[in-house]
């Protein structure tokens, strides 16, 4: 069986890490895998939304320590490292992450170094009560490079991350939850429900308006706040496609529309 399950239905990609024997550890192989599926979620036009999770006790426990890390040690070279900074972790973390579409980390169980930098890499993250989160890099004499530091500052803060990267001590999904890490933490046996219910709000929205709100949120990271003003206008004010807003408006008008709140 793949070491990656793809399935569509009803306009979402459903992405399942499928080595519950390593606990999603990836390796080369699922690492081409996620590669190859994220492209095709991004070139796709019959899905608009993707949700992430694993099968078994973990979500991912990152690169597979095995096969995936050994050989960097032994054999990058400054040209390799620099080829690297194109192609990160499974493709989301690093390379592919400008994906316009929205994408849900369903986090059932431990996510782990790279398996944390692969959750913060998605747009949402809803966790299982089960899950847990750390950041071990540490412990084997290194630290992260895809994207895990960037995002944990970025999402959680300094002191978060700090705390998770310098102590490499792992934490329970209410704890992600305090610092921001997770958007909800529900029961386990609700995980799937609830992603596809964050996938369906997302997808009763213009798509085009979804995409340049989500293209705007990374865009403006860091920028000074003249800059962040500007690029907010820019995309907000040429995001709409008059025909489908238009009639949207009438929806609203009508009182027929989805959602009214």
């Amino acid at each position: 069986m793949s070491k990656l399950l793809v399935e569509k239905r009803d306009r979402i990609a459903y992405l399942t890490l499928n080595r519950p024997e390593a606990k999603n550890a990836i390796d080369p192989d699922l690492h081409r895998l996620l590669w190859e599926a994220w492209e095709d979620f991004r070139d796709d036009d019959s899905v608009d939304v993707a949700i992430l999770t694993g099968t078994g006790d973990a979500f991912c426990a990152g690169a597979d320590l095995k096969t995936y890390i050994p050989p960097i040690i032994n054999e990058a070279t400054p040209g390799w490292v620099r080829d690297n900074v194109a192609t990160g972790l499974g493709g989301l973390t690093r390379g592919l992450h400008r994906i316009a579409k929205p994408t849900i980390a369903a986090v059932n169980g431990w996510a782990l170094a790279g398996g944390l930098e692969l959750a913060l890499a998605c747009d949402i993250r809803v966790a299982s009560e089960r899950a847990r989160f750390g950041s071990f890099e540490a412990r084997r004499g290194y630290h992260h490079g895809d994207g895990g530091i960037v995002r944990l500052v970025n999402t959680c803060g300094t002191g978060v991350a700090l705390e998770m990267l310098l102590t490499a001590e792992p934490i329970d999904a209410e704890h992600a939850l305090r610092c921001n890490m997770v958007s909800r933490v529900v029961g386990h046996d609700d995980l799937l429900e609830t992603a596809e219910r964050v996938a369906a709000s997302i997808l009763r929205n213009s798509q085009a308006a979804v995409r340049s709100a989500k293209e705007t949120i990374l865009d403006v990271v860091g920028r000074p706040l003249d800059e962040q003003l500007r690029i907010e206008a820019l995309n907000g004010y040429s995001s709409f496609d008059q025909e489908e807003t238009l009639g949207l408006l009438k929806r609203f008008y009508d009182r027929t529309d989805e959602g009214r709140a």
